[in-house]
């Protein structure tokens, strides 16, 4: 949607489709068959999916206190501490404190090229305050962070509005509407202001990716991960797209990078995945894919995560954020999406109740995934970037995943790296 800015943002977002379409090695992103095109991607009951299924016993987590995979030797071509450091990029991990000591681990993490950290303003535990208790505070926390790492550092944030907002009133911040509220004024204009204003706030505390706007369309009001949050713009995929559009423009204008999340749609759920495994292949329609297809056309998102729902329509066997015909299938090849892919937390009850934590990994990247979000709050381990460096560095010496890979996402990565300028 238009927001007075013309062809100087239009300009800015093609920069961005062309930078992420070269990190990833792809001439173009190919949208154009997508834009205002009927859409029928379901695959075939075994396009697309590994021979193997783990529909017979679910995986054990592993202990809290140990390392479920075995530390094997680096890939001949890399010595370890360059492959531990391109691991680090992949990362998107959460920590404890208001602030950050040089002995702390999360500094160490930093200092050896930790590629992002995620905030919040509680603890999921404990409801005590996590990262966030003022916009001084915060502000002084996202600089020492940046300061400690030598590598850019992507600082992001769930800031959606309404009751999915970690910069809130009661941390000091402004008030905001959720999407649910914004989206039933009809009104675009409505959604650019919104974004604009998380925009500037998240921008003026040192963050610069915002893990929004949701795009799941509100099929059940009652969903308790969605609708009854107020989280969706709309039961309309048409809505759902032109209130996103338009935030993603205010969040632009701010100069923070937009998430549009949770693909392929989580609008239909009846449960959340934070604390349940969730089957949404009877409630699921096509229909949901709609908004993720018309952003993407438009060259607007800067990355899109990855849900953890079961969605045998797309795949028989693996939750959408761990199925390759989902993310490389669906999402690249057939939505044409070239960009950063980042999963939603990877500490998610949908996850560790099926797979241990390597095994998790390894499918999230081997689906093409590129940003492994880490929350670290449902279970808080301080050393919790060493623990999954162990595990990848021991992936990749099983030769389970290739540097080659890791190369890949660490490309598209440094695109959504370069910062926008506000506007």
């Amino acid at each position: 949607m238009p927001d007075g800015r013309g062809t100087d943002l239009q300009g800015k977002v093609s920069r961005r489709a062309v930078l992420r379409a070269i990190a990833a090695g792809s001439v173009g992103f190919g949208l154009a068959a997508c834009a205002g095109a009927t859409i029928s991607f379901l695959p075939s009951a075994s396009a697309g999916s590994p021979a193997a299924s783990p529909t017979n016993e679910p995986t054990p987590t592993p202990a809290p206190t140990a390392s479920a995979a075995p530390i094997a030797s680096p890939s001949p071509t890399s010595d370890l501490a360059t492959l531990r450091r391109k691991i680090s990029r992949l990362l998107l991990v959460g920590f404890r404190g208001l602030e950050i000591q040089s002995t702390d681990p999360i500094t160490v993490a930093l200092a050896g090229g930790l590629g992002g950290v995620i905030l919040f303003d509680k603890h999921q535990q404990t409801g005590g305050w996590r990262n966030i208790s003022s916009p001084d505070q915060l502000s002084r926390l996202t600089r020492a962070l940046r300061d400690a790492a030598p590598l850019p550092l992507i600082v992001a944030i769930d800031q959606e509005g309404g009751r999915v907002s970690r910069l809130n009133p009661a941390k000091g911040f402004p008030a905001t509407r959720s999407e649910a509220e914004v989206g039933a004024t009809g009104d675009p204009a409505v959604a650019l202001a919104a974004g604009r204003g998380m925009g500037r706030t998240m921008a003026a505390a040192g963050i610069d990716l915002d893990l929004a706007p949701v795009v799941d369309v509100n099929i059940d009001p009652s969903n308790p991960a969605i609708g009854a949050l107020g989280r969706s713009f709309s039961s309309d995929p048409s809505v759902v797209a032109a209130m996103a559009e338009a935030e993603i423009r205010g969040l632009h204008g701010a100069g923070v990078h937009a998430t549009i999340k949770h693909f392929p749609g989580l609008g239909s759920a009846n449960a959340n995945t934070d604390f349940d495994a969730v089957d949404v292949t009877a409630t699921w329609t096509e229909a949901e894919l709609e908004p993720f297809q018309t952003l993407i056309a438009a060259g607007l998102p800067d990355a899109v995560m990855s849900a953890h729902i079961l969605n045998r329509h797309l795949d028989p066997d693996w939750p959408a954020s761990l199925s390759p015909a989902t993310i490389d299938g669906l999402l690249r090849k057939k939505l044409g999406w070239n960009g950063v892919v980042v999963t939603d937390d990877l500490d998610a009850v949908a996850i560790t109740s099926q797979f241990t934590r390597p095994e998790a990994i390894a499918r999230a990247i081997e689906a093409g995934n590129d940003l492994l979000t880490f929350a670290n709050q449902a279970h808080y381990f301080p050393d919790l970037v060493a623990q999954l460096l162990d595990e990848i560095v021991g992936l990749v010496g099983s030769g389970r995943i290739s540097e080659a890979r890791l190369d890949q996402s660490i490309a598209r990565l440094e695109a959504l790296a370069i910062p926008l300028v506000p506007g």
